[in-house]
């Protein structure tokens, strides 16, 4: 069994992503900070699924719908099926100064 990693945490950037409009719809009025939980991302924490979640940096802007929908279905597929790449899209959000 692979040990756990702690996730990395950043209340900061956890509030910025709060205040960003939802990625897939641009509602601002209930934003969430979504964290991915797919294999593909490389900061030494194993897959995911729903037991742990990834370092805070990998946190995107959804709706609480949209964040509902990330649960629900598998998330490589959820993220194609409105034809983003979240790992492009999390790394691409600027980090506040």
């Amino acid at each position: 069994m692979t040990e756990r990693v702690p996730r990395q945490r950043d209340e900061k950037y956890l509030a910025y992503i709060r205040t960003q409009p939802c990625c897939i719809c641009g509602d601002n009025t209930s934003t969430e900070a979504a964290h991915l939980r797919a294999g593909s991302i490389s900061d030494g924490k194993r897959y995911t699924g729903m037991q742990e979640k990834s370092s805070d940096k990998w946190a995107l802007p959804l709706c609480g719908r949209h964040h509902r929908e990330q649960h629900r279905m598998n998330e490589l597929e959820f993220w194609a099926s409105y034809g983003i790449n979240p790992f492009e899209l999390a790394i691409s959000i600027r980090r506040p100064t």
